[in-house]
């Protein structure tokens, strides 16, 4: 018998609606719910974390029987597909993703994959974020994702978690049968170092900039997203928005006082 978290699950992303990871949450997805819903951004959103739409209309278009198309963000979708496309009958969870690259670390607070795992924690809907680690963008391990992704929801769903928490996935950059188990990790620092920018020039000689992550390997715990997945194992880290530092509140009192 099916989990009753299945019953109903929202698919959403924020690479859009037509990335390739999306395809595979919806393959997997197949096997597992009764019921699918696919509520996804139009245009890639990536780096718009759990920031929603305040200030502009959100439009949506039908592309498919429960399957829909919006000009916002993975918050945005998260928000629509619950209190309006859904309203009716809200899903009981949500799953974002499969994000093309890993959502390790720092990362984890820009993604907008993860993001979305964050709106639907608000709303009141378990949430898990997915996401796939890559070494050569071009070649993508989409069939570890694919396989390991059913087990690992159903052993999460039958774990159970916190209504106070959402929860990052994060897939190993190897063959299906090489990953190692699935590994509860801590956030981490993860592999972002500092945020570029790069100036350049388009062709009528107007001045442009992109910005952009610069990585590399950094210190970290060894029971970090970052090195559980870098030993090949599967990461999972429950998130939650309480990002209070402690250790600072205290000495910051202290001296106040």
């Amino acid at each position: 018998m099916s989990h009753p978290l299945l019953e109903r699950v929202l698919l959403t992303n924020d690479d859009g609606i037509d990335a390739p990871g999306l395809a595979v949450l919806e393959a997997v997805a197949a096997t597992l719910a009764r019921e699918v819903w696919v509520v996804a951004p139009e245009h890639d959103q990536s780096g718009t974390s759990h920031s929603i739409s305040l200030h502009a209309p959100l439009r949506f278009s039908r592309q498919g029987e429960r399957r829909f198309g919006v000009a916002g963000t993975p918050g945005d979708c998260v928000v629509m597909a619950a209190r309006h496309l859904m309203a009716d009958a809200p899903p009981t969870l949500v799953l974002s993703g499969i994000n093309r690259g890993g959502n390790l670390g720092l990362e984890t607070v820009f993604s907008g994959t993860v993001g979305a795992a964050m709106t639907g924690m608000l709303l009141g809907i378990p949430s898990i974020a997915l996401s796939q680690v890559f070494s050569d963008r071009d070649n993508v391990r989409w069939e570890t994702a694919r396989a390991l992704a059913p087990d690992v929801i159903l052993r999460l769903l039958a774990a159970g978690w916190s209504e106070q928490a959402c929860l990052n996935v994060n897939f190993p950059d190897v063959a299906p049968a090489a990953a190692g188990p699935l590994t509860v990790t801590r956030q981490g620092a993860g592999l972002v170092k500092d945020i570029a920018v790069r100036a350049h020039v388009d062709p009528r000689g107007i001045p442009y900039h992109w910005l952009q992550f610069s990585r590399g390997p950094r210190p970290d715990a060894p029971d970090s997203e970052a090195m559980v997945i870098g030993r090949g194992g599967v990461s999972v880290t429950p998130l939650r928005f309480e990002r209070t530092n402690e250790e600072a509140a205290l000495g910051l009192a202290e001296r106040l006082e």
